[in-house]
């Protein structure tokens, strides 16, 4: 098999256990209707881990542009490789997301909330503040691909790797995934949301394509960030770019900070002038 359907088949994996665990979570009729968040994240450690072992032996496994992109600046995955890669993790989970509205074809007419039917193939954010998305899902990839390099540079038993880089999907889900739903892919996100669009899905509203730059550009951001950074402090190969990339992460987390400063300072003044006026009664 070709590095190309490797990379495609494992994406497909992933998202078809990704997807499906929150369409049987959260769809109406569904078996496993109301099973909560700390399930989804065990199963999106699983996926991961079985997308691993899927192509494993065919292509490095990186069912992830952002992973993609993070190995090739660290310069240990060849830039020749990185479009057919990234082409293949968008096939793979666009067509994830075909195989999961087919596994639940009837329960997408009797669930009538569009959220749920729309968080079966992309993510979102619980409170809608796209700086503050953007740093979440920052913060989750640099994570994920520092833990990935963490996990190579260790010596495990011959076929563990994919398991421990579940259990990294599973940490990351429940210590991260709460602000966004811990996109932490590009293809993850923008695959499944395509097939949002085009599927004739019942009652399906719209996909949401103000934020679907989010969970795009974030991961990117934070991939070649944590490969920058495990490059520079933890092998001491320091760059130009390590630091032209820390001043840019600087000015977007103080940008973001400023920003929900500057919310919480408006509330309180709305909150201020719509009390009502009590009358000084000792003028």
């Amino acid at each position: 098999m070709s590095e190309f359907m490797a990379e495609l088949i494992g994406t497909m994996i992933l998202i078809i256990f990704g997807g499906g665990v929150v369409a049987c979570v959260n769809l109406s009729k569904s078996g496993g209707k109301g099973g909560g968040y700390v399930v989804i994240t065990i199963a999106w450690g699983i996926a991961v881990t079985m997308g691993v072992y899927a192509s494993g032996n065919f292509s490095d496994a990186h069912l992830n542009p952002a992973v993609t992109l993070g190995f090739a600046v660290a310069g240990d995955f060849p830039w020749d490789k990185v479009p057919a890669y990234i082409l293949a993790q968008m096939l793979g989970a666009f067509l994830g997301a075909v195989v999961v509205f087919f596994a639940y074809l009837a329960h997408w007419r009797v669930t009538k909330d569009q959220g749920a039917k729309l968080g079966v193939f992309a993510t979102g954010p619980a409170v809608d503040s796209p700086l503050a998305n953007l740093i979440t899902e920052i913060i989750g990839t640099f994570v994920l691909v520092m833990g990935l390099m963490f996990i190579g540079a260790n010596e495990f038993t011959e076929g563990l790797n994919p398991a421990i880089v579940g259990l990294l999907i599973v940490a990351i889900g429940m210590s991260l995934g709460g602000p966004t739903g811990y996109a932490i892919n590009p293809a993850r996100d923008l695959g499944p949301r395509i097939a949002h669009a085009l599927l004739p899905i019942p009652g399906k509203g719209p996909s949401n394509w103000k934020y679907a730059w989010i969970p795009v550009a974030g991961p990117i951001i934070g991939g070649v960030y944590g490969a920058l950074f495990y490059g520079s402090i933890f092998e001491g190969h320091y760059s130009a770019g390590f630091w032209i990339a820390t001043v840019v992460m600087a000015i977007i987390f103080i940008a973001a900070a400023t920003i929900e400063l500057r919310k919480r300072i408006l509330s309180k003044k709305i909150m201020y002038l719509g009390r009502p006026f009590k009358k000084n009664i000792f003028i």
